[in-house]
């Protein structure tokens, strides 16, 4: 496990130190989150196109082209990361017995029923 003790200055600012930065490959952002009690800084990787394929799939099949294709995938790609976001809010919520949810079987019911 690589481990480093690393200061905090005035303004509330650390450095990353170099092996961790490029162990890691940052590159522009980084994501911060508290976990356990534990800051966890992690890069951002840009998985924007994971649903490109669909997306434009679904759009031929409804018609559009042209111009029209890109202005609409364009913004229908801007939904998918909120969209993605709101199922993780939904699934920690559950976990955390704040909120209802629904069993496999509740959707898909049981075999043989």
């Amino acid at each position: 496990m690589l481990k480093k003790r690393i200061s905090v200055s005035k303004k509330r600012q650390i450095t990353i130190p170099i092996e961790f930065f490029n162990r890691l490959g940052i590159e522009k952002e980084v994501e911060c989150y508290l976990q356990n009690n534990a800051l966890v800084i992690r890069p951002v990787r840009d998985n924007s196109g994971e649903f490109d394929e669909q997306i434009l799939a679904d759009l031929i099949s409804q018609g559009f082209s042209g111009q029209e294709l890109l202005e609409k995938f364009k913004e229908m790609r801007r939904q998918v990361r909120p969209a993605v976001e709101n199922l993780l809010e939904e699934a920690r919520l559950a976990a955390a017995g704040k909120t209802q949810f629904s069993t496999y079987e509740d959707v898909f019911g049981t075999e043989g029923k």
